[in-house]
């Protein structure tokens, strides 16, 4: 029996074939950017933000690798009656306080990022980004707690609507998270 020089051909470039595919795939997966895990996904704080009500918030942490963000939901807190918000009319800013190596400081998140909202809807904002500090893996971040009433200087999360009602709504944070986000 004999090997033919065809099959002799086609054996000496699979090698060269399989290298350059594999090295290949080896750079794509370099240069892809990857998602990076936060956890937990979900936790849930409570909020006193006067008079658009008081209660649970859900936060929804997300981080792609390149975009860290966070998404707030209520039934609790809601636009009151007789206003509305078009869709991304309201710009929102979430203070959170971050923990790194024992060091604590301060991160914020923020968006004009909404659902068309009128007077009794629960609220939905977001995703609001990382805009102010930084976060590395290991970080952790939580509700910035601070004593009622809300103000414009004493607020853990400000709602800004601009359209068509207008209105500033600081909120602060009446408890701590029900777990930490790590990052």
């Amino acid at each position: 029996m004999s090997i033919s020089p065809r099959l002799t051909r086609s054996r000496r470039r699979l090698p060269l074939v399989v290298g350059t595919t594999c090295a290949v795939g080896a750079m794509l997966a370099l240069s892809s950017p990857t998602a990076s895990a936060v956890a937990p996904l979900t936790a849930t704080a409570s909020y006193n933000c006067g008079s658009w009500g008081s209660g649970v918030a859900t936060l929804t942490a997300a981080d792609s690798g390149t975009n860290k963000t966070i998404k707030i939901t209520s039934t609790a807190i809601t636009m009151p009656a007789g206003t509305s918000a078009d869709p991304n009319s309201i710009t929102t800013t979430l203070k959170l306080t971050k923990t790194s190596g024992g060091v604590t400081s301060q991160v914020q998140f923020s968006a004009k990022a909404n659902p068309g909202l009128s007077g009794g809807n629960p609220i939905t904002l977001g995703p609001l980004k990382l805009t102010s500090g930084t976060l590395a893996a290991g970080d952790s971040t939580n509700s910035t707690v601070l004593p009622a009433p809300p103000s414009t200087t004493n607020w853990s999360l400000q709602i800004v609507a601009s359209s068509p009602t207008s209105a500033t709504v600081p909120c602060v944070a009446t408890t701590s998270q029900s777990a930490p986000f790590v990052w």
